[in-house]
C-alpha cells in the first residue's frame, strides 16, 4: 500500500459525536479528540485543533448534522429555525474560509423540501458524508490536474498547509506531490514555515514525511534567497477564498511569495476546489481578513518571545492580486487568464452538469 495513505484523517463522522485529529499537538503529539456539541465544534475550528478552509467545511457539515440530532421538535417549521440558528452560530467561528458558509448553507438546501423533522436529520447527515467524500476525490483530480506543470527534478515552494490533514484526504496543494510519489517523479518540496502559528513547520513537513514525500523545512523570510540559490522551479499554494477576478486570500504570507516568484520569473500556482471560491465578492479587496490573538505572535509555546504590552498587528491571511497568479488550478482543471471570464465560464458549466 502507498505511504500516502498512511496519513490520519483530519475529521471522521462516529454516529454520536465527530472525530478530529487536533492539529494543535502535532507533531509532537497524534491525539484524536471527540466533539459532541456545536460548541465542541466551534471551539475546534477557532482554536485551530480542526483548519484548512475544506476541512472546516466538512467539520461543520458534521457538526450542524450532528447538533440537529439533538433538536427536539416534531414541527418541521421549527426545526428548520433552530437548525438555522446553530448554522449561522457555526458560520461566525472564521470569517475568511469560505468553505465554511459553503458547507453549510449546502446542508440547509438539502433540508428545504423534508417533509419530516425525522427525514430531515437523516438528510443532515447523509449530506455531510457525501460533501467528505466529494472532496476526497475533488482534490484526487485537483492533484491529477497540478502534475501536469510539474516534471521530475522540480524544486517546489509552498506555505502553510494545503495537505490532506487540511482536507478529507490529498490535500490541494500537496496533492500533486503525493501523486508524484507514487509514479515515482522526483519532486523536492520547499515548506515555509508560516509564522506565528507554524503550519509550515508543524503540519505540512510532518504529513510529507508521513507520505515518504522529500520535504525541506525554511524559514518564511528565508523564502528570496532559497528562490534565488535553490533554483525554485514553481511555488504552489492553497486558498481560503477566491473571488470572481481570481484575487486569492491564503495564510499570511502568500502575498510575499508570489511578489517574490514575479520578480524571480518562477510560476505562482494556487489550488482549491470550486467550493473556495466566491463569485458574490468582486475582488479581494471585499475579502474580510480575519485577525487572531496577538499573544501568538508574542509568544511561542507558550513562552514570551516580546514586551507584553507591545502591540501587534496579526492579520491571519493576505491577498494575493489575480495579476500575480499563473493559474489557479481545480477539479475541473486549470485556468489561467482572464480569471473573470473563465470562472463565470467554470460556474456556468458547472450549473449546466
Amino acid at each position: 500500500m502507498s505511504k500516502e495513505f498512511e496519513v490520519p484523517r483530519s475529521v471522521e463522522w462516529e454516529e454520536n459525536h465527530i472525530n478530529i485529529l487536533n492539529q494543535q499537538k502535532l507533531p509532537a503529539e497524534t491525539v484524536f479528540e471527540h466533539l459532541y456539541t456545536k460548541e465542541d465544534v466551534y471551539d475546534a475550528i477557532v482554536t485551530l485543533k480542526v483548519r484548512g478552509a475544506p476541512a472546516i467545511g466538512i467539520t461543520a457539515a458534521f457538526g450542524l448534522a450532528l447538533s440537529a440530532q439533538a433538536i427536539e421538535t416534531e414541527e418541521i417549521d421549527v426545526f428548520k429555525q433552530e437548525v438555522i440558528r446553530i448554522k449561522e452560530y457555526l458560520n461566525s467561528a472564521r470569517p475568511t474560509a469560505v468553505n465554511l458558509a459553503w458547507a453549510l448553507d449546502r446542508l440547509l438546501q438539502r433540508i428545504e423540501r423534508a417533509a419530516s423533522v425525522n427525514a430531515a436529520k437523516t438528510d443532515l447527515v447523509h449530506e455531510a458524508i457525501q460533501i467528505q467524500i466529494e472532496d476526497e476525490e475533488t482534490c484526487r483530480q485537483i492533484g491529477q490536474n497540478a502534475l501536469q506543470l510539474f516534471k521530475s527534478g522540480d524544486r517546489i515552494m509552498t506555505i502553510c498547509n494545503a495537505g490532506s490533514i487540511a482536507t478529507s484526504r490529498y490535500g490541494t496543494a500537496l496533492a500533486p506531490f503525493y501523486l508524484a510519489k507514487k509514479k515515482n517523479l522526483d519532486l523536492h518540496i520547499y515548506a515555509c514555515e508560516t509564522r506565528p502559528v507554524l503550519q509550515g513547520a508543524r503540519l505540512t513537513t510532518w504529513e510529507l514525511m508521513q507520505g515518504g514525500v522529500d520535504v525541506t523545512l525554511i524559514t518564511d523570510n528565508m523564502a528570496a534567497h532559497t528562490m534565488k540559490e535553490k533554483q525554485i522551479s514553481a511555488v504552489i499554494v492553497g486558498a481560503d477564498r477566491i473571488a470572481r477576478n481570481g484575487d486569492t486570500a491564503n495564510k499570511i504570507g502568500t502575498l510575499g511569495l508570489a511578489v517574490l516568484a514575479k520578480h524571480f520569473h518562477i510560476p505562482f500556482f494556487v489550488a482549491a476546489p470550486l467550493s473556495t471560491f466566491d463569485v458574490s465578492t468582486l475582488d479581494g479587496s471585499d475579502i474580510p481578513i480575519e485577525e487572531r490573538d496577538p499573544l501568538e505572535v508574542k509568544e511561542l509555546n507558550g513562552v514570551p518571545i516580546a514586551p507584553p504590552d507591545v502591540q501587534v498587528f496579526n492579520p491571519a491571511f493576505d491577498v494575493t492580486p489575480s495579476h500575480l497568479i499563473s493559474g489557479i488550478i481545480t477539479e475541473k482543471g486549470i485556468i489561467t487568464s482572464n480569471y473573470a471570464k473563465e470562472i463565470d465560464a467554470l460556474f456556468a458549466e458547472s450549473i449546466s452538469q
